[in-house]
C-alpha cells in the first residue's frame, strides 16, 4: 500500500530518496536526464507496462508512447 494515493507525490518520492542517498545530483543535466527516465518509467507503469519492458523497447528503438486520447 503506498503512503498516499496522490500520484504527483508518489512520482516525487524516488527523487527525494535519491537526493537523500547521494546528497544531490552531480549536475543539472544529470538531474534532468534522471528525471526524464523516471517520468518515462512512471508513465509506462501507469499504463500497465513493466519498467523493464518499457526500457527494453526504448533501447531497441521501439519507444513506448502513451495512447493519445481522441476528443469528440
Amino acid at each position: 500500500m503506498p503512503f498516499t494515493n496522490n500520484l504527483a507525490e508518489r512520482g516525487l518520492r524516488p527523487l527525494k530518496t535519491q537526493v537523500k542517498i547521494s546528497g544531490c545530483h552531480q549536475s543539472e543535466q544529470g538531474a534532468m536526464a534522471w528525471l526524464g527516465v523516471r517520468s518515462y518509467i512512471d508513465s509506462a507503469r501507469k499504463h500497465g507496462w513493466s519498467a523493464f519492458e518499457a526500457l527494453r523497447k526504448a533501447f531497441t528503438g521501439d519507444l513506448w508512447m502513451p495512447p493519445i486520447p481522441v476528443s469528440a
